[in-house]
């Protein structure tokens, strides 16, 4: 992991399209501001990972599912 120290104002450039400038630091918190192609696809990491496993998981084979969920999802509707 690169680690680099920037302070308000100043900016990091990645390849010759990409731009991640420091915009404010309250505490804690750092306000960042990206530049990039419209193309790229730019998401905090906890959003990014979500997508990731909900795609992994709708391109489980049906053989993967959980057989017992269906079979008491099949068994509440006969009930109702």
């Amino acid at each position: 992991m690169l680690v680099l120290t920037r302070r308000i104002g100043q900016s990091i450039k990645i390849n010759e399209d990409v731009k991640i400038t420091v915009i404010d630091v309250k505490g804690k918190n750092i306000r960042l501001g990206i530049e990039a192609p419209k193309e790229t696809k730019i998401y905090r990491e906890e959003v990014f990972l979500r997508i990731k496993e909900e795609n992994r998981s709708a391109a489980k084979p049906a053989t993967e599912i959980d057989m017992g969920k269906i079979s008491q999802l099949m068994k509440e509707n006969l009930d109702s």
